[in-house]
């Protein structure tokens, strides 16, 4: 069978014999300097394996980020779009699990294994790393949460850096995607009034539960009924724009009033089919932070495993500045943090038929429906034509459908002309049936009996 392309073999196409030959351990290189190890340290060669097969993974990551930043960088998403960057934002968070498991493979080696090498990798560090800081800045990482804003790179890697940070992140993105959220607020309806009310309704049945639960001792009422007020006082800031704006100003919060209504609704109400891509997407966004935050932990823990509390090859602070940035680089918290602000599914304010319909699934087949509807309109004007030129003081007081079928209601002079009318109509009613598959139904009264 010939197709259009050339032969391809295996090595060739994944380029094996650079990548295979890229693995070049310098304790081997360097064994007759000065004060350099001698022989070469073996697990040098895991070491760097496992670094580059890090590097790899997360160019990966920096693919798929780019390709869902092109997707939400339009206006609107389109719905099948969000569909796509979910799939890959899982992806994402199935590569996750692997950059942490990759430690179990790197702490095979002992810290005497690794002091064998350690001197000859100053005064290179994980934290130059310019691909993990791509990710952390493409996902949404702000500068002042950093840890460590002045990493020593180079020229040409600073620049990437500062490119990307003048880019729209994911989270930013993201931010603006659920301020477009049309559900909650309609000129009838405003979900928080009815929300805040079901909060109200809730807390007062926690304080009521509280104060007659004999097994409880004075203290620990007063103590419960504190934890109480506390939490209902944090519900308010979802329903005071200028108290959640304080605590973003304290930085509290990051996410902006609006985004966050509309996020904490789609937790909420998950189980409509129009909101459950949206929540799948928070959750694979808060799984992806959670990842990340895990792969940190890790590394702090091999890191005190391997050099306790020596400073790092890099010149950080080691175990500790990983552990801060354990804490601080995090993107999504604010996601994370809206199960606080859930309330039971029996207590949900039950929506509007308005905004559940809109919710919901609904396929309309346009082409049956416009042909429906024009039939519908054929059938009404050809009755109406015939009765007001059969009966020049017909007067049409309502043109309605009800289920499939035209209704209109006639007024004429007398009973006598009403009852003369009807006998007219009839055979023309049948006719509509027959013609265009419509049932018509008229109703003749005197104008008296209106």
């Amino acid at each position: 069978m010939e197709t259009p392309y050339k032969p391809l073999y295996y090595g060739d196409y994944l380029h094996l014999p650079t990548i295979l030959d890229a693995q070049k351990p310098r304790s081997g290189e360097l064994s007759g300097e000065l004060n350099a190890p001698n022989p070469a340290a073996h697990d040098e060669m895991l070491f760097i394996i496992t670094h580059q097969t890090y590097e790899l993974w997360f160019k990966q990551i920096i693919h798929e980020l780019d390709a869902i930043l092109a997707l939400f960088s339009q206006n609107p998403v389109p719905e099948h779009d969000v569909a796509t960057a979910l799939h890959r934002l899982e992806r994402i968070g199935a590569i996750g699990p692997i950059l942490f498991q990759q430690i179990d493979v790197l702490e095979t080696m002992t810290p005497m294994d690794f002091l064998d090498f350690r001197d000859v990798l100053y005064p290179a560090s994980g934290f130059q790393s310019v691909q993990f800081r791509l990710v952390e800045i493409k996902l949404g990482l702000n500068r002042q949460n950093r840890v460590l804003t002045h990493l020593p790179l180079s020229d040409e890697d600073k620049e990437r850096i500062n490119k990307a940070e003048k880019e729209p992140s994911l989270f930013s993105l993201v931010e603006l995607w659920l301020e477009r959220m049309p559900f909650i607020q309609k000129p009838s309806y405003s979900f928080w009034e009815e929300y805040q009310a079901a909060v109200t309704k809730m807390f007062a049945h926690d304080r009521a539960m509280i104060e007659f639960n004999a097994a409880m001792s004075a203290q620990m009422v007063g103590d419960m009924l504190t934890q109480t007020e506390m939490n209902e006082k944090s519900f308010q800031a979802f329903f005071s724009e200028e108290a959640y704006n304080a605590l973003r100003e304290s930085g509290a919060k990051r996410l902006s009033f609006k985004a966050s209504q509309a996020a904490l609704f789609t937790l909420l109400y998950r189980e409509y089919p129009i909101l459950h891509l949206p929540f799948r997407l928070l959750q694979a966004l808060i799984e992806i932070d959670e990842n990340f935050s895990v792969w940190r932990y890790r590394h702090a823990q091999m890191a005190m495993r391997m050099i306790g509390s020596k400073v790092g090859t890099g010149g950080s602070s080691g175990f500790d500045y990983l552990m801060k940035a354990t804490a601080q680089h995090r993107v999504f918290a604010d996601f994370s943090a809206l199960s606080a602000f859930l309330i039971p599914r029996g207590s949900l304010p039950k929506l509007p038929d308005e905004i559940a319909s809109m919710l919901n699934f609904v396929y309309i087949d346009r082409q049956n429906q416009e042909r429906r509807e024009t039939r519908h309109k054929a059938a009404s004007e050809y009755v109406k034509t015939q009765v007001q030129t059969n009966f020049p003081n017909a007067f049409l007081i309502d043109d309605d459908y009800d289920n499939g079928a035209v209704e209109l209601h006639y007024t004429f002079p007398d009973s006598e002309t009403a009852n003369h009318a009807m006998i007219f109509i009839a055979p023309l009613l049948d006719g509509m049936k027959a013609e265009y598959g419509v049932d018509v139904r008229v109703k003749a009264v005197p104008v008296h009996a209106v």
